[in-house]
C-alpha cells in the first residue's frame, strides 16, 4: 500500500506523526521501525495506539495491514491468486519484470526526492553578509564599550547562529555559520572574563573551539586556544597557560596574528612561574612570529593583536620576573606601550588594554620608588575606566593597593590618599557595570 501511494519511510514517517497528532495520540515510529514492519519483522501487532494511527492513515484494520497478503485476479476480485504460477511454480517474465521496472522506477523518486532535500537552505547570501557585518561591528567596537551591552547583543546574535545551524544549509554555508559561531563564542569569552565569570568563559571557549574545529579555520583554532590560556594566567594556573599556548601554537593561521599573541601569553605565563630563560625564549618567539604575519586579522578589531598590546605583554613578563633590571626592562616597554595605545584616535582606543600597560608602568615605578610616576599612571587609569571598568584592571588596582600598604609607605600622605582612591573605585565590582548596563 505504501509503494502503490508511492510514499517513502520518511514521507510516510511524516504521515503518521500527523495522523498521531490529530488523533491526540503521542506515539512517534522512526523510519528503522517502519522498515521492520515492512519486512514482516513483527511478532503479532504493534501498540495499541500505533495501530489506532495506522488504522487512521489507511482505513484498514492493523489486522488486515499486518496480515497476509491479499489475494486479487487479473480482474481485480479477491479471492484469486495475484500470481500466476507456471509450470515450474515461477512467476510470468512480464510480471517480473514490471515488478523490476516499478523498483528502479520508485529508487529514482527516492532519489530526486532527497535531491529536492539536500538542495534546500535556510540562510542566504544575505543573511552571512548580515553575520559578517554584525561580527565585524562588534569585535571593532568591543575594546572600547561598556562590557554588558555587548555581552547582550553577543549572546542574540549566537542564538541566532546556532538556530539556523539546527536546519539545513549547504555545507559551505555550515562551514560560515560555524566561523561565526566561533567566532561570537570567543569574544562571548573574552566578554565574560571582562565581567570576572573565569569559569562561564572556560565554557564558551570551548564551544568556540569546537566551532573553529567544524570550521576548519586554524587562525581560530590558535587564537581561541590563546583565550584559553589567558584564563588559565589569570585564574593562577600558569602551567595551564602554558600548555594551552604550547597548543595553540601547533595550529599554522592561514592569516593574522594569533601565534605573535600565543608567544606572548606563554612568555607572562613562564615569567610567573620565575623561568626567565623560557621567558625570554617566548618573548623572542613572538617577534619572530610577528615577522612571519600573513595577511590581515579576520574579523579584525578585538581579534588582532597589535604590537602595542605585544609591548605591554612583554612589560608584565619583565615585572613578574622582578630584580631591578627586569623592573627597569618592564618600565621602558610599559611606557612604550602606553604611547603606541595613545597613538590610536579615541574612538579606536583599547582603553582597558591601556590601562593595564599604565598599571604595569606604575608597578615599575614603584618597585623603584618612584611613588609621584606611579601615581600619575593609576589616577590616569581611574578616569578612563569608569564607564568601562573589567575584571582585570580592577584585580591590577587591587594589587597595587596592597603594594601603597608597604612599611615603606605607612605615613606616606601620597599613598595613603592614593589608596583611598584604589579602595573606593575597586569597591564597585565587574558586577556593577552589569546592573548599569541592564538599565
Amino acid at each position: 500500500m505504501l509503494r502503490q501511494n508511492r510514499r517513502t519511510v520518511q514521507e510516510f514517517c511524516a504521515d503518521f506523526h500527523a495522523a498521531a497528532r490529530e488523533l491526540g495520540e503521542s506515539t512517534v515510529v522512526s523510519p528503522r521501525q517502519v522498515s521492520r514492519w515492512l519486512g514482516g519483522q513483527l511478532g503479532g501487532l504493534p501498540h495499541p495506539a500505533m495501530c489506532r494511527v495506522l488504522e487512521r492513515l489507511f482505513g484498514e484494520s492493523a489486522e488486515e495491514l499486518f496480515g497476509p497478503p491479499r489475494q486479487v485476479d487479473a480482474g481485480g476480485d479477491p479471492g484469486a491468486a495475484a500470481t500466476r504460477p507456471g509450470p515450474s511454480g515461477s512467476r510470468d517474465q512480464n510480471d517480473v519484470d514490471i515488478s523490476i521496472e516499478s523498483e528502479v522506477a520508485m529508487a529514482a523518486v527516492e532519489s530526486a526526492r532527497f535531491g529536492q532535500f539536500a538542495e534546500q537552505s535556510n540562510v542566504g547570501p544575505h543573511s552571512l553578509e548580515q553575520f559578517r557585518a554584525d561580527v565585524g561591528r562588534i569585535v571593532t567596537t568591543y575594546p572600547n564599550r561598556p562590557v554588558y551591552p555587548l555581552f547582550v547583543e553577543l549572546r542574540e546574535l549566537r542564538d541566532r547562529v546556532f538556530d539556523l545551524l539546527e536546519g539545513r544549509q549547504h555545507p559551505a554555508q555550515s562551514q560560515e555559520l560555524y566561523l561565526v559561531g566561533g567566532v561570537v563564542c570567543g569574544v562571548l569569552a573574552n566578554a565574560s572574563f571582562d565581567l570576572g565569570w573565569l569559569s562561564a568563559a572556560e565554557t564558551q571557549a570551548r564551544t568556540a573551539f569546537l566551532c573553529a574545529e567544524l570550521a576548519g579555520n586554524n587562525s581560530l583554532r590558535s587564537w581561541i586556544r590563546g583565550t584559553q590560556s589567558l584564563i588559565a594566567y589569570w585564574d593562577e594556573r600558569p602551567r595551564d597557560a602554558v600548555e594551552l599556548a604550547a597548543q595553540g601554537w601547533s595550529y599554522e593561521p592561514e592569516t593574522g596574528t594569533p601565534r605573535v599573541r600565543l608567544a606572548s601569553i606563554e612568555a607572562r605565563a613562564h615569567a610567573r612561574l620565575g623561568d626567565q630563560r623560557a621567558t625570554e625564549d617566548s618573548l623572542r618567539r613572538a617577534d619572530r612570529a610577528r615577522a612571519e604575519v600573513a595577511g590581515e586579522d579576520q574579523p579584525g578589531g578585538l581579534m588582532t593583536f597589535p604590537v602595542a598590546k605585544q609591548t605591554f605583554y612583554s612589560a608584565t613578563a619583565w615585572l613578574w620576573l622582578g630584580d631591578r633590571a627586569n623592573l627597569q626592562q618592564a618600565e621602558r616597554a610599559a611606557e612604550e606601550a602606553v604611547a603606541l595605545y595613545q597613538e590610536d584616535p579615541p574612538e579606536r582606543r583599547r582603553i582597558g588594554e591601556m590601562s593595564l600597560a599604565r598599571l604595569d608602568l606604575a608597578v615599575a615605578r614603584l618597585g623603584q620608588d618612584n611613588l609621584e610616576g606611579a601615581a600619575e599612571q593609576v589616577r590616569a587609569v581611574l578616569e578612563a575606566t569608569g564607564r568601562r571598568r573589567t575584571d582585570s584592571v580592577v584585580r591590577r588596582l587591587r594589587q597595587i593597593g596592597q603594594v601603597l600598604q608597604r612599611p615603606h609607605l605607612h605615613g606616606n600622605p601620597l599613598a595613603l590618599d592614593l589608596r583611598e582612591q584604589v579602595v573606593s573605585f575597586c569597591e564597585f565590582a565587574p558586577q556593577a557595570e552589569l546592573v548599569e548596563g541592564a538599565r
